[in-house]
């Protein structure tokens, strides 16, 4: 397996996935500009299992819940890309149908539909989250995992250096939580994954695959949806959710998780709120806040294009973007307004 992750055509190809839609950044021009170079450099340093990860690049987002993104040099990036190209299928065949996020042939809007034909069949909905979720993940734990399905050595070897690379990256917004039997020294057990890299979403799926099929199997739960951390159990009655609700908590322990305390049972007719929606069993919402972020956002986008700092097909590309995206719910007043102001700032400027 190693042997496939190094494999020119392999690097070659993370590259031109890792570059897609990011060729103009500086980063990424400047790998380009001596691309060949870079390529076999990569090459030559897989080949002799002498590649060592570099540092990080830590900034926050607003969208709109404050994010510590951490990015690696781009060579890493591809580096990534190259390790999950080969390893992705291995645990792909494991992982159950409803899980959603960073998956080809998934997404977000899978997911929307999804939970929309449970909230049409079920009338209760557990709505949770594992709190600081990226943070909390143990090192300890990931490698098992991982190391359970990746029998090549070499292979742990490149994963390991990887995942030791992201320790203590995120460590100033962890919050310590103990669990059944810690002692003082569990608070310097290696944690947190970098929200930034390929490898930290396809391994977050790998991490959670265990409880996946622990709420599919052990809970006989049929309607099931997760993206990421956040997860529905939907059922025709509360007692059986907050029963649920008990057990999984426990299990979580053991991956030494929590989830969010307002995890509440509420009936579908009320609204499943998930991925930035507000999920109803015959229609959906985009959710206020989300509304609010984005005409900010716009602003934003229409000042950076009016002081010439982006181009209008730019501003164009972003614009039809989140249009895409919000067309899959009930939003047509909304956009209309947004954009009938837009165009009345333009006419001002």
């Amino acid at each position: 397996m190693y042997e496939d992750i190094a494999d020119w055509f392999n690097i070659y190809e993370a590259y031109i996935r890792a570059s897609r839609g990011k060729r103009s950044k500086p980063n990424v021009a400047a790998f380009e500009h001596r691309l060949e170079d870079e390529l076999w450099d990569l090459y030559r340093i897989l080949q002799t299992r002498s590649y060592r990860p570099g540092g990080y690049v830590s900034f926050v987002i607003h969208e709109p819940k404050r994010r510590v993104i951490s990015a690696a040099p781009f060579r890493d990036r591809v580096v990534h890309h190259a390790l999950c190209q080969i390893t992705e299928p291995v645990f792909e065949r494991s992982f159950i149908t409803d899980s959603y996020a960073n998956r080809v042939g998934k997404g977000t809007h899978r997911a929307l539909n999804r939970c929309q034909q449970f909230a049409r069949r079920y009338k209760y909905v557990l709505q949770a989250d594992i709190r600081q979720f990226f943070p909390s993940i143990d090192h300890q734990i990931l490698k098992s995992i991982l190391g359970s399905k990746l029998k090549d050595d070499e292979v742990i070897d490149l994963v390991e250096q990887i995942i030791d690379s992201g320790a203590g990256v995120l460590q100033e917004v962890y919050e310590m939580v103990y669990f059944a039997g810690d002692d003082l020294l569990a608070a310097t057990r290696p944690r947190g994954l970098p929200i930034g890299n390929l490898t930290s979403q396809f391994w977050a799926n790998c991490y959670l695959n265990g409880f996946d099929h622990f709420v599919k199997r052990k809970l006989r739960c049929k309607g099931y949806v997760r993206f990421v951390d956040d997860f529905l159990l939907f059922a025709d009655d509360k007692e059986s959710l907050w029963r649920w609700k008990m057990e999984l908590t426990m299990w979580l322990a053991r991956l030494r998780l929590v989830i969010h305390d307002g995890a509440q049972v509420q009936p579908v007719s009320e609204g499943v709120p998930f991925l930035g929606f507000i999920v109803f069993p015959e229609k959906r919402r985009l959710k206020r806040r989300k509304g609010i972020h984005y005409q900010r956002h716009l602003k934003g986008l229409l000042q950076l294009y009016v002081d010439g700092e982006i181009a209008f097909e730019e501003m164009t590309r972003s614009v039809k973007g989140w249009v895409n995206h919000v067309r899959y719910s009930n939003s047509v007043g909304l956009r209309k307004r947004l954009f009938r102001e837009l165009l009345i700032e333009r006419r001002k400027g």
